[in-house]
């Protein structure tokens, strides 16, 4: 699985690649789609500015990273196994990235953008 790092970095290969062609394996995919939901979740949960239990936040985030994956299965051509895969793998890294952000790192009880703030990977994006 992908975490920070890693997630990051396939974010940069995948998104900065304006190919459309399947060159990338599920895991790269995955990684780039979970940064990229991610970083869409906290724009929106931030812009409502309401806080939310953990595991609303972590269904809501899965939602957005699933829709990251079917765009970029359609985009950059990927099969239907590997898209199956890219899905697992995706909602696996967001929620363990989620869990490290506000969880292990923050103490956050629950998500509350107003309390909590957002990772500081976010702000060249």
């Amino acid at each position: 699985m992908f975490g920070w790092d890693e997630s990051q970095d396939a974010h940069a290969q995948v998104y900065g690649d304006q190919q459309h062609e399947a060159k990338f394996s599920h895991e790269v995919v995955a990684g780039a789609a979970a940064f990229e939901g991610f970083k869409i979740f906290e724009d929106r949960q931030r812009k409502e500015g309401k806080p939310v239990s953990h595991a609303f936040a972590k269904e809501l985030l899965a939602g957005v990273v699933g829709g990251e994956i079917d765009k970029l299965a359609e985009t950059k051509g990927m099969n239907e196994y590997d898209k199956i895969q890219a899905h697992r793998h995706a909602k696996k890294n967001a929620e363990d990235m989620y869990d490290q952000h506000y969880i292990q790192n923050q103490g956050a009880d629950q998500y509350d953008p107003n309390q909590y703030g957002a990772p500081d990977r976010f702000g060249g994006y």
